[in-house]
């Protein structure tokens, strides 16, 4: 099992190096992203801390992962509704800019329920390892700060509704971007309605 976890861990650095040598040419300028999130800022707020559960917190996502989005969701790799020709005009420049600018920032933490705390750190922490559920902090780090050299995104202070609607996405083959290995699939896929309430309410407080 473990050599199992490892290799599989590997094999997403790899995937994720390999990426990133491929947009290697390209540097993104936070504060030349500044002046191109306008538009962004209508969703996910200016500091990109939004206010409305739905809409994702990007300040201080990993800006690897934050530029592998918007490359997926402009290329139709990631199905997001309200970003609909959003990135249509954008430049590659303009997308890695995008990202340095809300990496720069900080993201703000929320609350767990109280009633939820145990089951979400339960999981979040030792995952469910006898149905081969790895723990989330494996690739998402104890504190949830994510591994931005690898590519895996911060979860801590991320809303519950947003994680809680992107662990079923994966669950039910509607968000299918995470690679070929399928490790969030295969990991939602073990998760019950209640766990994914429970481990998105905890991550929700989680810094």
């Amino acid at each position: 099992m473990n050599k199992v976890l490892v290799s599989l861990l590997l094999s997403l650095g790899i995937s994720s190096a390999a990426y990133a040598a491929g947009d290697a040419a390209i540097v993104g300028d936070a504060e030349a992203g500044k002046a191109k999130t306008a538009v962004c800022g209508a969703c996910h707020a200016a500091d990109g801390n939004s206010a409305a559960p739905n809409f994702p917190k990007l300040a201080g996502q990993g800006e690897r992962y934050l530029l592998k989005q918007l490359n997926d969701i402009k290329g139709g790799k990631r199905q997001v509704l309200e970003m609909t020709g959003l990135l249509t005009n954008l430049s590659d420049q303009d997308m890695a800019d995008i990202a340095a600018y809300f990496a720069s920032q900080s993201m703000s933490v929320g609350a767990a329920d109280p009633a939820l705390v145990a089951r979400g750190e339960e999981l979040f922490r030792g995952g469910k390892l006898d149905q081969g559920m790895p723990a989330c902090t494996g690739c998402h780090s104890p504190n949830g700060a994510g591994n931005d050299l690898a590519g895996f995104p911060q979860l801590g202070g991320q809303h519950a509704a947003y994680v809680a609607k992107q662990l079923t996405d994966f669950r039910e083959g509607n968000r299918t971007n995470d690679g070929d290995t399928l490790i969030m699939r295969a990991i939602a896929a073990k998760l019950s309605n209640k766990d994914i309430a429970a481990v998105s309410s905890y991550i929700q407080g989680l810094h």
